[in-house]
């Protein structure tokens, strides 16, 4: 189980990157309709997600009401690649120092008194942290193509890569 979780995401960590590396700076602060992230927000999110999955394997439970609601969007992609490379590191270090003891330990995320989740520490890593940055950056590729900006591919090549 443990070398899957690793895989899975390590696989998925590479891939988000390959995204935040194509952010176009001018366009942080872009967003495609008033409801929605800028583009340096969105980036930003994503980052905060890393540091969630962090908090999965060094917490027993996560708080969202001790967190500030929103951090300030970053605008600079040299930072954001550094934190996201950063965190990465922290979670690939704590992927291999566990065992599979600890992925089966509960985890918890609440707010306040209000339980939103309990699960295995497998499970909060791919619902809660994975899957969720998944969701994030599938959001990521539709703003790069409504800026007209190459979208890399994920799991295979790209519409822009195969026209090249």
């Amino acid at each position: 189980m443990k070398q899957l979780i690793i895989g899975d995401a390590l696989h998925e960590l590479a891939s988000t990157r390959r995204i935040l590396a194509c952010l176009p700076e001018e366009h942080m602060t872009w967003k495609p309709h008033v409801k929605s992230m800028t583009l340096g927000g969105l980036a930003t999110h994503m980052i905060n997600l890393l540091n969630w999955q962090v908090a999965i394997f060094l917490y027993p439970e996560f708080d969202l009401s001790t967190v500030p609601n929103r951090r300030e969007a970053m605008t600079n992609r040299t930072d954001l690649l550094e934190e996201f490379d950063a965190n990465v590191a922290k979670l690939e270090k704590l992927l291999d120092e566990c065992d599979e003891n600890m992925l089966s330990e509960e985890w918890t995320l609440r707010s306040g008194d209000k339980i939103i989740l309990r699960q295995p520490r497998a499970s909060a890593l791919r619902t809660f942290g994975l899957s969720h940055m998944i969701h994030h950056r599938a959001q990521l590729t539709v703003y790069l193509r409504l800026l007209d900006i190459m979208v890399p591919g994920m799991y295979g090549p790209s519409a822009d890569e195969e026209d090249k």
